[in-house]
């Protein structure tokens, strides 16, 4: 046990050690570590339990027996994934290549963000009613990522017809991956463009969590956000550099019921400066997260000239 350079920090030495002991040691040194926990986890221990099992090729939804004693196999693993976390600041979900979204196990890597967004709970809680009474709804998610928004509406809505497009060829990738991993090829549809240009058709909802961090919050931001494609999370000063032709767009890309939804998390005071008259409706969830705002496109039309 001598080739980490933390084993010390968060498993014995010699001697008998459980799953259950790992993981209360473990977790113990990631708080010491200083870590930020926003990339799958909010706390140090579900995050150890989750990268304990991860380096024991098992998955967190079915863990090994707390009583377990560990291999020397395993505790080499464990002490090679806890060290790459502490050391290098990698977000988990990166280091397992696999996360969960809405209930859905997605695969994750460095080419888009990890899913985490509240709106996970809007699509889950049947899109909070915004789509009771359509049928054969036509969903598009801008700024889709890794596809998990598009994946998770289509499995919510099996008779939705879902389109994803982003402007990250490398991010689009790992979207494509994650369709085929749902078998959702006949009804998630991805298209590779910035925001509306590569779409031709009108949607009874548009879904977006597009780049919305200001400049002084990326600045401020930990180091694991940083291991984040930038041009994912950052959209100039003010955070709206993304979110203003978006909306100016969006009316000639919904029907006449259609219904935008924004994720714009800390930028939401300034979204409110920008638009004061906008008919916002901003969004409550009962698991946490705030930041999102639904709009119809009838109060989006009253914004332009002449309207």
């Amino acid at each position: 046990m001598k080739d980490s350079p933390i084993t010390d920090a968060f498993l014995p030495m010699t001697g008998r050690v459980t799953t259950g002991e790992a993981i209360t040691c473990v977790s113990q040194a990631l708080d010491s570590a200083g870590l930020e926990f926003a990339h799958g986890t909010d706390n140090a221990r579900d995050e150890s339990a989750w990268l304990i099992a991860f380096a024991m090729g098992r998955s967190p939804v079915q863990p090994p027996d707390a009583d377990h004693v560990l291999t020397e196999s395993e505790r080499s693993s464990i002490e090679r994934v806890i060290a790459r976390r502490i050391t290098e600041r990698v977000p988990a979900a990166y280091i397992t290549g696999r996360t969960w979204f809405a209930g859905h196990e997605m695969l994750c890597d460095e080419r888009a963000l990890v899913p985490r967004s509240p709106l996970a709970e809007f699509i889950t809680s049947d899109f909070y009613g915004l789509l009771d009474t359509v049928d054969s709804p036509r969903v598009l998610d801008l700024c889709t990522g890794g596809g998990c928004i598009a994946i998770a509406s289509a499995l919510a809505r099996p008779d939705a017809i879902v389109h994803a497009s982003d402007l990250s060829a490398d991010a689009l990738a790992l979207a494509a991956d994650n369709v085929a991993l749902h078998g959702l090829q006949d009804r998630v549809h991805l298209l590779h463009g910035s925001l509306f240009d590569p779409v031709d058709a009108r949607y009874d909802l548009i879904i977006s969590n597009p780049p919305y961090v200001d400049a002084a919050d990326i600045r401020a931001m930990a180091p694991e956000f940083h291991r984040e494609p930038e041009m994912g999370l950052g959209a100039g000063d003010d955070g709206l550099d993304i979110v203003t032709p978006m909306l100016a767009e969006a009316p000639d890309y919904l029907t006449d019921e259609g219904w935008i939804v924004v994720e714009v998390g800390n930028s939401a005071e300034a979204v409110e400066r920008r638009w004061p008259t906008l008919e916002l409706a901003w969004l409550e969830f009962a698991s946490g997260g705030d930041g999102v705002f639904a709009v119809q496109r009838r109060d989006l039309l009253a914004l332009r000239p002449g309207q």
